[in-house]
């Protein structure tokens, strides 16, 4: 019989949490190994999330460029975009992107094992493989990084040409004439600002108030009314009674508030409701691995409640679905593990961002929660209007708004629509790490002409001085 291999650490899952948990375990010098059950590195957010959907973002927002190119004094008279190559891209920089996930797996030494894992008993591991083929490892010390997966709304199953998630929407062999989007979270107005800007005729439905609802309220007002002025149509507080599937696509019946039902044509639909945690048929419940809704509790060190049971990413309970938390935790967790001092996330300063057109990026509380929690706010806005850079590069729409205590001006929270916002709010993320005020902001000298003024003049706006307004 062969001998079971040991381990200090496996990980179970290879995407964002789980290869970045692999490599510092093998950078901490332990014996480590990752089991994937799919053919290919990454996990869903290199491989049918993050990068891929990003790479079509791009795609679009070139475009628009081309399209919109007199506004910037240049003739364009013939330009198209070829589909299929914008796939080929995104297929490309997929690729690249997952060899070097492999790459680093090897370089820092970690094991590679194939097949589909599920716990064992104390300390063990079941792989089972693409043949049925089921070897036993073992481990002092187990990370549970299995992600999550699109979930769906009763009685809908995807079928990759008319009903869709955000894996099967990525293959479209064409740009559809029109999309119904059921959900503007952050995955439905992504979604929504790809395919309008190549054309498809977007509809989108949102059981809740406001779109992107996790976001500072202003945030939504300010994007349904960017969505409108494109020519995105959106519902809010639009409840989806059923989709049928007819000969030229899909039929969908809704209702919006207390009105009357309507019906809808499309040529597919994208459901965009939330992710589900991969936790089933992991052998948990011969653990004393606590699960909520099938999320899996943790401490601040990413424990469970099974000796040396770890669990990061989508799967934790009260945990934001996004892949830089994920790695963060898989570090938390490899450290803890290696007997090192480790620091537990602080998860509002967490950056929050959707690549929607304009994009979004945010911070800690919103006004809404702030003042729930009790604190005096004092609120600092300011307009990308007034931005040199945004009238330059001809974005000129959102605001940067700044929540921050009226005592002390301590930031609360800071809350980004308008271009570039996914790269401004690192600087908000780190003001609000080193404890900064509202007048470090301020005072913190920015480069003009640059984006990042605007957070600048957000400062100067909260403490009543503001200069360009």
């Amino acid at each position: 019989m062969a001998e079971t291999p040991q381990y200090d650490v496996v990980v179970i899952g290879s995407g964002p949490g789980g290869y970045v948990a692999a490599i510092r375990s093998g950078q901490l010098g332990m014996k480590t190994a990752i089991v994937e059950k799919d053919d290919k590195f990454g996990g869903t957010c290199l491989h049918v999330g993050c990068i891929p959907t990003k790479s079509l973002l791009f795609s679009a927002e070139v475009y628009d460029y081309f399209r919109n190119a007199k506004d910037f004094g240049i003739a364009c008279k013939e330009f198209s975009f070829n589909w299929q190559d914008i796939l080929a891209r995104k297929a490309k920089v997929v690729t690249k992107l997952s060899k070097g996930v492999e790459f680093l797996l090897k370089k820092n030494h970690v094991d590679t094992v194939r097949g589909f894992a599920k716990l064992a008993g104390p300390g063990k591991i079941s792989v089972t493989d693409s043949k049925g083929v089921a070897q036993e490892i073992a481990a002092k010390n187990l990370i549970l990084a299995t992600g999550s997966e699109a979930r769906l709304l009763p009685g809908l199953e995807p079928d990759g040409k008319t009903l869709l998630t955000n894996k099967e929407i990525l293959s479209l062999p064409e740009v559809p004439k029109s999309l119904v989007i059921i959900g503007a979270g952050a995955v439905g107005v992504e979604f929504a600002s790809i395919f309008h800007r190549f054309g498809s005729k977007v509809t989108m439905l949102e059981m809740l108030p406001r779109a992107v609802p996790l976001e500072d309220e202003e945030l939504s007002t300010e994007l349904e009314k960017s969505f409108r002025h494109q020519g995105i149509v959106i519902l809010t507080q639009a409840k989806v009674a059923g989709v049928t599937k007819t000969s030229k696509g899909i039929t969908l019946e809704y209702t919006v508030g207390a009105g009357k039902p309507q019906t809808l044509e499309a040529d597919c639909c994208l459901v965009a409701v939330g992710r589900a945690p991969n936790t089933a048929n992991l052998g948990l419940e011969k653990t004393r691995v606590r699960l909520d809704r099938g999320f899996v509790k943790v401490n601040g060190f990413m424990q469970t409640e099974e000796p040396g049971v770890y669990a990061i990413g989508d799967i934790v309970a009260n945990s934001p679905l996004l892949a830089h938390v994920a790695s963060m935790e898989g570090i938390v967790a490899i450290t803890h593990a290696a007997g090192k001092p480790a620091e537990p996330i602080n998860y509002q300063q967490i950056p929050n961002c959707t690549y929607c057109e304009p994009e979004i990026g945010s911070v800690g509380l919103t006004e809404r929660q702030a003042r729930e929690a009790g604190h005096q706010v004092k609120i600092g806005r300011f307009p990308y209007a007034a931005v040199s850079k945004a009238a330059i590069l001809g974005a000129r729409e959102g605001f940067v708004k700044v929540v921050s205590d009226a005592r002390y001006g301590e930031i609360l929270g800071v809350h980004i629509i308008g271009p570039r916002a996914t790269e401004t709010i690192a600087e908000a993320v780190m003001a609000m790490r080193l404890e900064g005020t509202v007048d470090d902001l301020a005072h913190a000298i920015h480069a003009h002409p640059t984006l990042a003024e605007a957070l600048g003049e957000a400062g100067h706006a909260a403490v009543d001085w503001p200069i360009h307004i």
